[in-house]
């Protein structure tokens, strides 16, 4: 008697078969270094997706392609042979964020490592880790069962880095060919604690610069001092003002939009296992600090902010230099929530930024892009089905979050092609996204390709035409 291996059984004889060459395929795919912000590396970029496009043709994709975008390429690649069953629409991004400083990290950044169950590299969580484990996952299912139990179409994208760049255009004349029932993002993670998290909410994000500019040229602050306005001082002085010390930020107009939480809502956030001296030690901060009247989770997942991302002008060298700085500059960012719109807020920033600064200098305020917030339904179909998946890959129910950052594609998703989104993430939260030493846990990474495929056979339950 011949017996019939199970699919569970089957897809991890085929894991534990191709591990190895797994791991050395998830390093190759980390050694390209593919900043889409830094123009000397678009030829990287674009290598970065040549190598994805090859690793989903291998896995047995079809229709793969690198498409062209106004800036980065999108790598879009389908499987549509399961009539009648729902279409899942799968993004994750192959750019990353810059190294520096260089200094602070204990391996060069492109050469991956694993350390104590850790690949360590820029990328590595955020989010090549993610998108490679789709990557296998599709590998897997091809692998083991010759398909899959939904229709898939995958968008990956190589600007999500830089503002997401040309991508909803991308989108917009796309429209038709992507049709699908949701979209799921990997770009989120697990709950502190390292707890399975389904992110039910993002914030959106106005991202803009501040310019002061003096005389043309450095002024001698001896014989200048007193005499003219510093740039510097004038932009502390713009900074200083656009928050009070109760955290609320003093824009005429900025919190119209926000939509104050329910009771619900409040006693849920409150409900998650959240301990904010542990939250504290590990970021190694002497205190928690934010807008008054709101708990940490909810200041930081909930709540419009303002944050200053960088300031440069004047002297920076070894030593002393008397000057009255030419210029000074400032990167600021706003998280947004509900209803708030990126340009909106950007208007209301720069005629406040122009209407406090002192006189005597020139200042401007460019708008450098955003996204919107979005947020999907604890008790979508999708959002539900994802959930089964992850406990019975990870063997607990998972918490639902709203997450603090942004991914503007989550918005755009659902105003241009209709879709709900399941924000689906397997990172745990102090994996360094962005900093030194970023890092993705291998048994994190692991679980993901079995609860990506696992998400895959619960959303074939539900049958198609679940956007509602």
């Amino acid at each position: 008697m011949t017996t019939t291996q199970s699919p569970d059984a089957a897809l991890d004889a085929h894991l534990d078969k191709t591990h190895d060459a797994r791991l050395e395929s998830y390093r190759e795919f980390l050694r390209i270094p593919s900043i889409s912000a830094l123009p000397e590396h678009a030829p990287d970029v674009r290598r970065a997706a040549e190598w994805l496009a090859h690793a989903l043709r291998t896995a047995g994709l079809e229709n793969v392609a690198v498409e062209e975008t106004s800036f980065h390429p999108v790598v879009y690649a389908d499987w549509l042979h399961a009539e009648g069953a729902p279409t899942a629409l799968v993004y994750g991004h192959y750019d990353v964020q810059p190294v520096d400083p260089l200094d602070l990290w204990t391996s060069p950044p492109f050469e991956p490592v694993v350390v104590d169950g850790r690949m360590l590299a820029r990328g590595a969580a955020d989010d090549k880790g993610q998108v490679h484990a789709h990557a296998m996952a599709a590998a897997a299912l091809m692998a083991t069962r010759g398909g899959f139990p939904i229709n898939v179409r995958y968008v990956f994208e190589g600007a999500e880095e830089s503002g997401s760049e040309g991508l909803d255009a991308w989108l917009t004349a796309n429209r038709d060919r992507l049709t699908s029932d949701v979209a799921i993002i990997s770009d989120t993670g697990f709950f502190e604690g390292n707890i399975p998290a389904i992110t039910v909410g993002l914030r959106g994000l106005m991202y803009a610069q501040i310019d002061v500019v003096g005389s043309p040229v450095d002024l001698h602050s001896g014989s200048y001092g007193g005499a003219v306005q510093n740039p510097a001082n004038a932009l502390a002085q713009i900074i200083a003002a656009l928050k009070g010390p109760d955290g609320r930020i003093r824009i005429p107009g900025f919190y119209d939009a926000v939509v104050a939480l329910t009771e619900e809502e409040h006693a849920a956030i409150a409900e998650l296992p959240f301990d904010e001296d542990e939250y504290r030690a590990r970021r190694h901060v002497g205190e928690l600090v934010g807008e008054v009247g709101y708990s940490t989770l909810e200041r930081r997942s909930t709540r419009p902010t303002l944050d200053v991302n960088g300031v440069w002008g004047g002297f920076q060298g070894h030593g002393t230099k008397t000057i009255i700085p030419a210029h000074a500059h400032a990167k600021v960012s706003c998280r947004l929530v509900t209803a708030q719109e990126p340009h909106d807020i950007f208007v209301k920033f720069r005629d406040f930024v122009l209407e406090i600064a002192p006189p005597g200098v020139k200042v401007t305020v460019q708008d450098l892009g955003g996204g919107r917030p979005s947020h999907t339904p604890v008790d979508h179909p999708m959002t539900r089905a994802a959930a089964r998946a992850l406990e019975a890959t990870f063997g607990r129910a998972p918490v639902f979050i709203r997450e603090g950052g942004s991914i503007p594609v989550a918005a755009s998703f659902e105003s241009i092609l209709g879709l709900p989104v399941v924000l689906l993430g397997f990172t745990q939260p102090n994996e360094n996204a962005h900093a030194p030493d970023e890092w993705m846990s291998l048994d994190n990474y692991e679980g993901a390709i079995r609860a990506i495929v696992a998400t895959f056979d619960e959303i074939a339950t539900l049958g198609s035409s679940h956007r509602e």
